[in-house]
């Protein structure tokens, strides 16, 4: 319980470090390499080439220049078939979900799923709009659904408002229960108000009726 979690991360921090390393060497001239001068390797050297490239990157795209630059790479990416849709379906994902202004995975509910009285655990990534909520007649929300242990896989649903159940849990949290399958179980953090409040009552499912 104690050193399998530090062993693992420097583990896992170690093997990111080396592929890191690994793939800048394969880039730079051997000229350029410090293993080529010195005796013996220097870990870490890809990791400070990178923070240096994003760094720029990030510095060139808050001027007039770099926004320029990137205007034009977008369109000479968006005249590509393939590559377009890929290109702006990433690109929506990334401004969703690393926007300053972005409510994504702020929400942890319950929803009953997959059949009425079982409840799953899931985070409200927006509110629907467009088609999907034309065509509705309740107020419907984003629903992610992840799967366990590997929560970047899962479904997206979209549940009528008053069919969830909002947790007082962090992200967080509801994340760590949804990886550990349960073992690990987050204290309850409401409020005594919100402890004051009826339970969710409970729902006739379709296969109990005669």
């Amino acid at each position: 319980m104690i050193t399998g979690p530090i062993g693992i991360t420097i583990w896992l921090a170690v093997q990111v470090i080396g592929f890191m390393d690994s793939t800048v060497a394969r880039l730079l001239p051997v000229r350029y390499h410090p293993d080529a001068y010195l005796p013996v390797s220097v870990p870490g050297l890809g990791v400070v080439i990178i923070l240096v490239v994003l760094t720029l990157v990030g510095f060139l795209a808050a001027n007039f220049l770099g926004r320029t630059l990137i205007r034009i790479g977008e369109r000479i990416v968006g005249r590509m078939p393939v590559i377009r849709s890929v290109y702006s379906a990433l690109k929506q994902i990334f401004e969703t979900v690393l926007a300053q202004s972005s409510t994504s995975f702020r929400e942890v509910v319950l929803v009953e799923y997959p059949r009425r009285g079982i409840w799953a655990l899931g985070f409200v990534t927006s509110h629907t709009k467009g088609e999907i909520q034309g065509v509705t007649e309740d107020d419907v929300i984003n629903v992610f659904l992840p799967t366990t242990p590997n929560p970047t896989s899962g479904y997206l649903l979209f549940v009528p408002r008053r069919d969830l159940a909002t947790l007082a849990m962090s992200v967080e949290d509801g994340i760590k229960m949804v990886i550990s399958g349960g073992l690990v179980t987050p204290p309850d953090s409401r409020t005594p108000e919100q402890r004051a409040k009826p339970r969710i009552p409970s729902r006739v499912s379709m296969v109990d009726l005669p």
